[in-house]
């Protein structure tokens, strides 16, 4: 097994090409910025590779983001995987996934993502519409991401178990609701959701065809005060449920600058899994994202880690 250490989840923008039309100046000025392949200080933290991960709902995005990984620029940031967008309703969505792998940078396409978070029918992951176009990306072989609030755990174990075929990864381990965030933005910091939270990630966790991000944690604490211990619920009870051999660690770059330095948060995760043996501690770091995804990180210049610049 591979002992490399994989950010799994990140994002790249340049708003002139693909706006982030989410992205508040008052409240998130940190992030209301462009971020390119050369911004991203995965590598100078040693981190051996890297997953970009969809921001934005077109096939445009997903085709630039393919090219980015297959650059020179995007080698030196190693680059292993792309998790695109696809329109699930598209009649010819095998081809188009078809064509994805076959165009620049198509063998670094690893997943499918769309913006689930948005959508404010609570039945939407259980209309069979949704579960035909999620089943069309598992049978090309692409996990596909689930980017979900915490109130749709439940719908997302019903997929889950409705498409056993279909292998899902769980981001942000769904949100859950550790305090209440700044600027009025967030969770009301309410121990009852989190006790629903931690019954509703068991429930999806008993689904064997789904792993889990260790990521965005930072951004569902308070941003200006949070500490390791405030992120430990979340952290122990996705260890607890998922077991270290079904989660990957991720960063969420660059949207945990709201809350962390790049350098703070890999530091807070490695806080949070000090009581893991090394070879537990590696399945979280790398192996699972790389059984998970097929990252091939051949041609990497790996490097130890060295002194880069810090985000607030």
């Amino acid at each position: 097994m591979s002992d490399v250490v994989v950010d799994a989840h990140h994002h790249l923008w340049v708003r002139a090409r693909h706006p982030q039309d989410w992205i508040d100046p008052a409240s998130m000025a940190a992030i209301d910025a462009d971020f390119t392949v050369a911004d991203l200080p995965a590598a100078a933290h040693g981190i051996d590779a890297t997953v970009v991960v969809q921001s934005v709902s077109t096939w445009a995005e997903t085709e630039d983001l393919l090219d980015v990984a297959a650059s020179p620029e995007g080698r030196a940031a190693r680059v292993a995987g792309v998790v695109g967008w696809a329109d699930l309703f598209d009649p010819a969505l095998e081809d188009r996934l078809a064509a994805l792998r076959e165009g620049p940078g198509g063998d670094r396409l690893v997943g499918i993502r769309t913006m689930v978070q948005a959508e404010a029918d609570p039945g939407y992951l259980d209309r069979p519409d949704v579960h035909a176009g999620i089943a069309a990306v598992g049978a090309a072989g692409l996990p596909f991401d689930l980017v979900v609030r915490a109130d749709q755990l439940p719908s997302c174990a019903r997929l889950a178990a409705a498409l056993p075929g279909t292998r899902f990864v769980l981001d942000h381990l769904a949100k859950p609701p550790l305090a209440a965030l700044p600027s009025g933005v967030g969770h009301p910091g309410d121990p009852a959701a989190l006790d629903a939270w931690r019954r509703d990630l068991a429930a999806l966790a008993a689904r064997p065809n789904v792993v889990a991000k260790l990521s965005g944690l930072v951004t569902e604490a308070r941003w200006d005060a949070w500490t390791t211990e405030d992120l430990r619920p979340a952290a122990d009870h996705a260890l607890d449920v998922f077991g270290p051999g079904r989660l990957l660690l991720g960063s969420d770059w660059p949207v945990c600058l709201l809350a962390s330095g790049y350098g703070r948060w890999l530091a807070a995760a490695d806080e949070l899994l000090a009581s893991l043996s090394d070879d537990e501690r590696a399945a979280v770091r790398g192996r699972t994202a790389v059984a998970t995804y097929g990252l091939d990180t051949s041609g990497f210049d790996v490097q130890p880690a060295t002194t880069t610049k810090e985000y607030p």
